[in-house]
């Protein structure tokens, strides 16, 4: 019987995270931009992108594994 420890939930929690993180942003930007740009309008697109794209950055810097 394996115990766990009170911190393996926060542990798991950021490793799925982490380990989803790049197929979001790989699979659901290319996707979002496309419909947004005919739906509502070249403008709304572009800044989607922008607003998007820093946000995605962003949280992968906050959840890049990186030797300390």
């Amino acid at each position: 019987m394996i115990l766990k420890s009170p911190g393996c939930d926060a542990s798991t929690s950021l490793r799925w995270l982490v380990a989803i993180t790049p197929l979001v942003g790989a699979i659901g930007f290319p996707l979002a931009i496309p419909i947004v740009m005919i739906r509502i309008g070249v403008g709304v697109g572009i800044g989607l992108t922008l607003v998007l794209s820093l946000l995605w950055f962003i949280v992968m810097l906050k959840t890049a594994e990186m030797p300390h």
